[in-house]
């Protein structure tokens, strides 16, 4: 079968109505949505999302956008509701139900059930003028006259409009909550995402070795501590036990590059080393590091605690972790 039209431009058509679609909800943001916020901050109990069909499908997102930012949050599906799941929601649950038209045959059972249990309902629609409209308490008004697909039919502008809602309702509640870093990690701690929030570099430096050597160090006994530690770098240490610097193979190659065909017998540690080397303390998070090593172009970084050197974090480590 042939395609009237490209299927680029089909595509490009579809993004551009969901787009202009969420665009168009700016407008809408007024005094109700922000009503909608303090209630379900000041509620004290959690939000229970309700819809049929791909509203059911978005109301799951919605759920794990809210739990996942610091709202606690169930899914009720609207047709289990009347089969016993009602029994989920508690007297001071704020419900958010999801349904495009607001009049389809569920939603008609499931407000009058809503309603009996006293709490306060939500609606989250694009036809105000629907049962549902009339019947909640407050409405976050998802409006998509037109979907997407040439039938009209496919739900596709009107479940883009109210998944970009439902976010933005989460990020209200989010930043009023004074929600952190730290909560996030709480909340994430599985996959990469969890360890940028909550791995540090004391978890990461006592599996590696710690090469180190004294300030009067021989050439060779400096490339033989570098090349057994296997971390591209020493630690050059006082006899106080505190950092004199630390020495990196480009170290080694610089100095051999600018004393090019002599002999360097001579040569100590304390010639060669940086005596002010980049670090970073136990408690950073290896994110941090991570940072620090991708704008400076190197491959590790050094530890330092009570002017002491404790370790070496390496770029080799942040790969493991998933980190890069």
């Amino acid at each position: 079968m042939k395609l009237i039209k490209n299927i680029q431009s089909i595509a490009k058509e579809v993004l551009q109505k969901e787009a202009i679609a969420v665009h168009n909800l700016i407008e809408r943001i007024d005094d109700e949505f922000e009503k909608c916020v303090h209630l379900i901050l000041n509620s004290g109990g959690r939000v229970v999302v309700s819809g049929i069909g791909k509203s059911a499908i978005v109301g799951q997102k919605i759920v794990a956008t809210l739990n996942s930012t610091g709202t606690p949050a169930l899914f009720m599906h609207a047709g289990d509701a009347i089969h016993g799941d009602l029994g989920m929601i508690q007297n001071n649950d704020v419900v958010i139900v999801i349904s495009r038209s607001g009049d389809t045959p569920e939603i008609k059972v499931l407000i009058p059930l809503l309603k009996r249990t006293g709490v306060n309902i939500i609606a989250m629609l694009s036809n105000r003028d629907s049962y549902l409209g009339r019947n909640a308490h407050l409405v976050l008004h998802a409006y998509a006259p037109l979907e997407a697909d040439p039938l009209n039919l496919a739900p596709t502008t009107s479940t883009t409009v109210t998944m970009a809602l439902g976010d933005a309702l989460a990020i209200c509640l989010l930043e009023a909550r004074g929600f952190t870093h730290q909560d996030f990690a709480k909340f994430h701690p599985g996959g990469s995402l969890g360890k940028r929030l909550y791995l540090k570099v004391c978890d990461l430096y006592p599996n590696n070795a710690l090469p180190a050597v004294s300030e009067h160090a021989t050439l060779k006994e400096v490339i033989l501590e570098i090349t057994s530690k296997r971390l591209g770098a020493t630690s050059v240490v006082k006899e106080s036990g505190k950092m004199a610097g630390i020495i990196t193979d480009g170290d080694l190659r610089r100095m051999l590059n600018q004393h090019a065909g002599e002999v360097l017998p001579g040569l100590v540690a304390s010639d060669i080393m940086t005596t002010h080397p980049i670090s970073v303390g136990p408690e950073e998070y290896a994110v941090n590091a991570l940072e620090i090593m991708q704008s400076r172009s190197i491959t590790q970084v050094v530890v330092v605690e009570d002017d002491c050197i404790v370790g070496f974090v390496h770029l080799h480590d942040l790969l493991r972790e998933g980190l890069v």
